[in-house]
């Protein structure tokens, strides 16, 4: 069974309840937040998995020690992901800009 916090959930719920292009939904058995169609965020354990531009998940992972690579059911690193990790839910909150960049990253056209 998927462990995560459900105090996490309940702050990006609230966070991201302003967002009307957001929806939830599940990944890998743990809730997720979909832009569009598009997977963006998910609670993985004890932490948050965000979709960002690679080159802001490099910056993160460099100067932000919160910040892991994120490698869900033990994959390979995946360039565009990170996982948030903190002990208090209320501190998610702090990032509300990487989810914010997450969103616009994901909501981007594709380029051709």
């Amino acid at each position: 069974m998927a462990q995560f916090n459900p105090d996490t959930k309940q702050v990006l719920d609230e966070l991201l309840a302003e967002y009307p292009q957001i929806h939830g939904g599940k990944m890998f058995g743990y809730p997720a937040y979909y832009a569009g169609k598009k997977l963006c965020l998910c609670l993985y354990e004890e932490g948050v998995g965000v979709k960002l531009p690679e080159k802001t998940a490099q910056e993160l992972l460099a100067t932000d020690a919160n910040v892991s690579p994120f490698q869900p059911l033990g994959r390979g690193r995946m360039r565009e992901w990170v996982q948030i990790n903190l002990s208090r839910a209320e501190d998610y909150r702090q990032y509300r800009s990487v989810f914010e960049e997450s969103i616009r990253f994901v909501l981007e056209p594709e380029e051709k």
